[in-house]
Order: structure tokens, then C-alpha cells, then sequence
């Protein structure tokens, strides 16, 4: 009976497991009460400084330690109790393996949950969740994932023992190989990531590029999806979207207006000189308007040709258009007050009289050629 309790428990006293029990229960104790008292504590100062300023960085981390699982406490208590046994070397070994690997699993569990909290809390916190760039959210934390898995695993692996030199050589070429292979989806990749990060539009702009105009309704990892003025949906690829010119008419504070019209050559000097001024009034008396400039810039072939300038004090076409309007009708009425007439192309076929002398000698040797007949 002495001989089956001794191999049952490596030949270790029942006091010694007695105390590696007391070791497990004491480590899992002070984790889990350390635990919480840095997440009461963080949440504590979070209450203090949210009058003062925004520490995102602080709900991050409390965001962060809340990851913590209790399991992997428990599992890393009972080895921590088991190192106080004497056990056999292969035993030991296993058992430290087997915690180095268990702190990697916490450690990537509190990277992966500290990157989703960051995105959500510090990049671009004031941004409505559902109007979030898609390309900065998901590309982002797609790389970032990337990174810390790849880091925690090597990690682990070389904690263990095992030589990671190769294995980071064949990760190379593997990664190169890959990278030839998926050269325009990586293409698209980046470029959407460049999209996240340097923000030239977002969700809900009104962008032109090219020929194609629209509404950005979706940033994805490969494609924008733009509605257009028409009603449908146009996709583009991130990487030849780049590649061209971006307009970006939301975030066009003010609208440079220039528009020509022309008047008869027939009218007066003094007119033309007023019109200048009468221009200028129009648009001063307009809403949402800045003057610039209105001069007479050219005698046309057809036309004396007038050119205005003025900014418009929004970005909104459709108030742009109605300002327009206004100011078409508005200069209508004031050049009919002043019998200024709007001119059109036309020609006039000037004859000189000389013409109509020299014909006369050969009508009248027609008429005697006819009296003698």
C-alpha cells in the first residue's frame, strides 16, 4: 500500500502536495485580487480625470487587464504550485514549457483585445461607429493582429527551445513567394490602409475622380463603393483610385464662382462703364455671397464681353445653383431698365455702293441689246 502511494505520488509526501496545494491557491488568489485591484484602481482614476481631460488610455488598459482570463490563472497557479515539488527533470521541463506557452496565450489574448479598444477609443473617437472608415478599422487591425501573433509566437518558440533563425528565413521567402503571388490583392491592401490613415475622403464625401462622381457610401480592404448622382452604385479599386486626382467637394468650405456674358456692340460707352458697378450690387445684395471681381475683359467678334467673380459662402450645390439663378435674373432685369441688350452670335453682310454703280452700265447695255432684237 506504502509502495502504490509512493509511485501514485513521485515518491513526494503528502505535506509537500499539501503545500504545492497552498502555493496554487495563493497564487491564483493574489493574480486574480491583483487583478481587479488594477482595474478598480484604473476605473477610479478614470472617474477622477473625466472632468479634467479625456484618458483614453487609461480605458484602453482597464479594457485591456478586463481580458484576463481566470482559467489561464488557475492553470498557471497550479504550475507555479507544482514547481515547489521536486519532480523528475523531463517532469520540470514539460511543466515549464507548458506556463511559457500559457503566459503567450494571455499575453496575445491582452494584445488582440487592447487593439480592438484603442481603434474604437483612440482612433478617430469622434466619429460616429456607423460612418467608421472601414479601411482604417479593418486593415489596421487585420496587420496589427498579424504582427502580434507572428511576435508572440516566436516568442514562445524560442522560450521553448526551439531555433528560430530558420524558421524566420523560411518565413521570408514564403513571404516573399506569397507577396509575388498576391501582389494586387497586398496592392489593394495598402492602399486602403493609406486611405484609413491619411483620410483624402470618408464615409458620406461627395468625391470626383475622373470620370466617375459620387457619394463614398463603403471604404473596404480592396474597393470604394461610390453612389452616384444617377442612382447607382460605382466600385473602384483602392490602388487605382489612388492613382488618380480625388476631388473632394465636402470639404470645400467656399465655392469660387466665375460666369461670362456678353451685350451688343451697339451699346454706350457710359453704359458699359455702369454695368460694372450694377454687376457688383447684384451680387453684394445676394445671401451667402462674397464679391470679388467684374470687369469688361474683351471685345468679341459677336460681343463685348463681361467676366464676374464672386465666392459663394457654401458648399452645397443646390444653393449655389439658387444664388445663380438669382443673379441671372437680377442682371436681366437691370441691363432691360438700362436697354442693354444681351447679345447672340450673328453676322452682318456689309455691301458697299460702289457694287450697285457698277452694275448699272452693264443693266442698261442688256436693255438696248434687247430693243434692237
Amino acid at each position: 500500500m506504502m509502495l502504490l502511494q509512493d509511485w501514485f505520488m513521485f515518491g513526494i509526501s503528502l505535506e509537500d502536495w499539501l503545500h504545492a496545494l497552498l502555493a496554487t491557491v495563493v497564487s491564483f488568489l493574489v493574480m486574480d485580487l491583483l487583478t481587479r485591484f488594477l482595474m478598480r484602481l484604473m476605473k477610479r482614476r478614470m472617474s477622477v480625470l473625466h472632468l479634467i481631460t479625456k484618458r483614453r488610455v487609461d480605458e484602453v488598459i482597464v479594457g485591456t487587464l478586463a481580458g484576463t482570463k481566470r482559467f489561464l490563472l488557475l492553470l498557471l497557479s497550479i504550475l507555479i504550485g507544482l514547481n515547489t515539488l521536486t519532480l523528475p527533470a523531463i517532469v520540470e521541463l514539460r511543466l515549464s514549457q507548458l506556463g511559457i506557452i500559457l503566459i503567450g496565450i494571455q499575453i496575445a489574448i491582452w494584445l488582440n483585445r487592447g487593439i480592438n479598444i484603442w481603434m474604437e477609443k483612440v482612433v478617430d473617437p469622434e466619429v460616429d461607429p456607423e460612418l467608421r472608415n472601414a479601411a482604417t478599422t479593418t486593415t489596421m487591425v487585420f496587420l496589427l493582429r498579424i504582427a502580434v501573433m507572428l511576435t508572440v509566437l516566436l516568442a514562445v518558440l524560442a522560450n521553448l527551445g526551439v531555433n528560430i533563425t530558420a524558421f524566420v528565413a523560411s518565413l521570408g521567402i514564403g513571404g516573399i513567394a506569397i507577396a509575388f503571388a498576391l501582389q494586387a490583392i497586398l496592392s489593394d491592401l495598402f492602399a486602403s490602409l493609406s486611405i484609413g490613415l491619411d483620410k483624402p475622403f470618408e464615409v458620406g464625401d461627395f468625391i470626383v475622380v475622373d470620370d466617375l462622381l459620387g457619394t463614398v457610401e463603403y471604404v473596404g480592404i480592396r474597393t470604394t463603393r461610390l453612389r452616384s448622382l444617377s442612382g447607382e452604385q460605382l466600385v473602384r479599386s483602392n490602388t487605382e483610385l489612388l492613382k488618380s486626382p480625388i476631388r473632394n467637394y465636402k470639404r470645400m468650405s467656399e465655392r469660387r464662382v466665375l460666369f461670362n456674358f456678353g451685350i451688343t456692340h451697339d451699346t454706350p460707352v457710359d453704359k458699359i462703364a455702369e454695368l460694372s458697378a450694377t454687376v457688383r450690387k447684384i451680387i453684394e445684395d445676394a445671401p451667402s455671397t462674397r464679391y470679388d471681381r467684374a470687369h469688361f475683359v474683351r471685345i468679341g467678334p459677336s460681343s463685348l464681353e463681361f467676366e464676374v467673380v464672386y465666392y459663394l459662402l457654401s458648399r452645397e450645390y443646390t444653393v449655389y445653383m439658387d444664388v445663380q439663378q438669382h443673379i441671372n435674373l437680377e442682371l436681366m432685369r437691370a441691363c432691360a431698365e438700362r436697354g442693354i441688350v444681351f447679345a447672340h452670335p450673328t453676322t452682318t453682310l456689309h455691301v458697299p455702293s460702289e457694287v450697285h454703280l457698277s452694275t448699272r452700265p452693264v443693266a442698261d447695255a442688256a436693255r438696248r441689246k434687247s430693243a434692237n432684237a
